[in-house]
């Protein structure tokens, strides 16, 4: 499914949006019918409420959505996507009550609200469709809209049919869309041209690892990279996770997927960068192959990493696809994984915590997430926990004893691969919503991509 307007030359019904204080004060300028019609109907302007107007012939005239109070809109952002869904098939277009500000926010709402994943069973009906206001940049939008969808679906296809295999082929799709170069290392060939920790992670697996890595851009623009977490489906390994832990694993991948989410944003709005997109793609998958407990793998950056616990492999593979990364010195590296069950427990599902050493990247982030409305908040990389991710047989460990600071451990981890980049973030998402809320339909989640495009044309284009 494409997210889309309507055209802009068709006939709309006009939505007016009306704050609950500010009801009894409009209502008094209106006809006694629609007086009568909204006082019968129960209708409060409580936000999110939608309630039709109809016409002599019974044919919908106008809607009012309900606005609520200034505090519940800012608590809730986006509830026009919830107006959206509310509302039968036709064609609609914003009337009064919309301040310019809220505009394109309402209107990419509503596009996000017409996502569903629909791919194994009957095709969803047809939805509302909103034609655009002309302050608004409705192109950009869809472009932002399908980069949205294409991480919610990457994410919501089971591991069954998105494997290593099949993520490649999402993978290189994109890349021909935009005529990118793609260039795909698998199986044997990683060891062949060191990257030892993707291959042992991936290595139990039927479906052979690979590093995929897509190139995009002219020589001379700013470097942005992007590593995304590819790890299709995660048993654990040889510490196997019990059921209730390897329910969602089918998300595990959500970094790669938000990683081409993003790209797709970038590469569609034709961003003045070379933009390069990293996914270690793999399955920690079980059989005699599994590499094990208390096993020494060496990185390619040569640093020895003791493993400790098989369920931490997402970190392995970044490792070394951050530090290929790091090697041509970008200006920016964005990693990007559903990394720790400790970030969910500190933060919830709904605020991806990010890590950096930089100040002024990290008030850049912050100030881009409240202004997309697409939460982040900042965690310390804490130098005195150093120590602990340093056992006595190797030079890291991939997981600490103790159990504190896990999303913190985690990104300390990582950040021991990136040196010469000029900036480095890590993002520890969740990629999953799991209650529905205004445009964010109940299953995968695109998290932090609308916030780093936001960055990165800021600081870049």
């Amino acid at each position: 499914m494409r997210p889309k307007f309507a055209g802009k030359t068709q006939k709309a019904i006009p939505i007016d949006f009306i704050a609950s204080d500010r009801l009894k004060t409009w209502l008094k300028t209106k006809p006694k019918t629609l007086q009568a019609w909204v006082n019968s109907s129960g209708f409060t302007a409580a936000l999110g409420q939608v309630l039709t107007v109809p016409n002599a012939q019974g044919k919908i005239e106008k809607v009012l959505a309900g606005w609520g109070a200034e505090n519940t809109r800012v608590r809730g952002r986006y509830w026009a996507a919830s107006v959206a869904a509310k509302l039968p098939k036709g064609v609609y277009e914003f009337g009064t009550g919309l301040k310019k500000s809220e505009l394109e926010e309402a209107s990419l709402s509503w596009l996000l609200a017409q996502y569903a994943f629909d791919h194994y069973k009957v095709k969803s009906g047809a939805v509302a469709m909103l034609k655009p206001a002309k302050d608004v940049n409705a192109k950009r939008l869809e472009i932002l809209a399908m980069g949205e969808f294409l991480t919610r679906d990457l994410i919501n296809v089971p591991a069954s049919d998105m494997g290593p295999e099949a993520l490649e082929t999402a993978f290189r799709k994109l890349g021909k869309d935009y005529e990118a170069k793609v260039l795909v290392t698998k199986g044997a060939a990683l060891l062949k041209k060191n990257f030892p920790m993707i291959h042992a992670v991936g290595r139990a697996s039927d479906q052979a690892p690979r590093l995929l890595d897509m190139v995009w851009g002219k020589a001379n623009h700013p470097k942005v990279t992007l590593v995304g977490k590819g790890v299709c489906f995660d048993t654990g390994g040889l510490n196997i996770k019990p059921g209730s832990s390897m329910g969602l694993m089918k998300k595990d991948m959500g970094g790669s997927a938000t990683a081409m989410g993003l790209a797709h944003m970038i590469m569609a709005l034709k961003l003045k960068v070379r933009l390069r997109v990293l996914v270690p793609a793999v399955e920690n998958s079980i059989s005699a192959g599994a590499f094990r407990p208390q096993d020494v793998l060496t990185s390619r950056k040569g640093l020895t990493v003791e493993v400790n616990n098989t369920d931490a492999e997402g970190r392995l593979v970044l490792a070394d696809a951050l530090a290929y990364a790091d090697e041509e010195k970008p200006d920016f590296i964005a990693c990007m994984a559903t990394l720790t069950g400790a970030a969910r427990v500190a933060l919830g599902p709904d605020v991806p915590p990010f890590f950096t050493d930089s100040d002024k990247l990290a008030a850049e982030i912050s100030k881009a997430a409240k202004n997309q409305a697409d939460p982040l908040w900042r965690l310390p990389l804490w130098d005195p926990y150093e120590p602990v991710i340093e056992p006595d047989v190797a030079d890291l460990d991939n997981a600490p004893a103790g159990g504190f600071g896990g999303a913190i451990m985690a990104a300390l981890f990582l950040r021991r691969f990136v040196e010469d980049a000029v900036d480095f973030v890590h993002l520890d998402l969740y990629g999953w919503t799991p209650v529905a809320k205004p445009g964010r339909a109940k299953g995968g989640a695109c998290q932090s991509a609308r916030a780093m495009l936001q960055v990165i044309e800021d600081r870049y284009v």
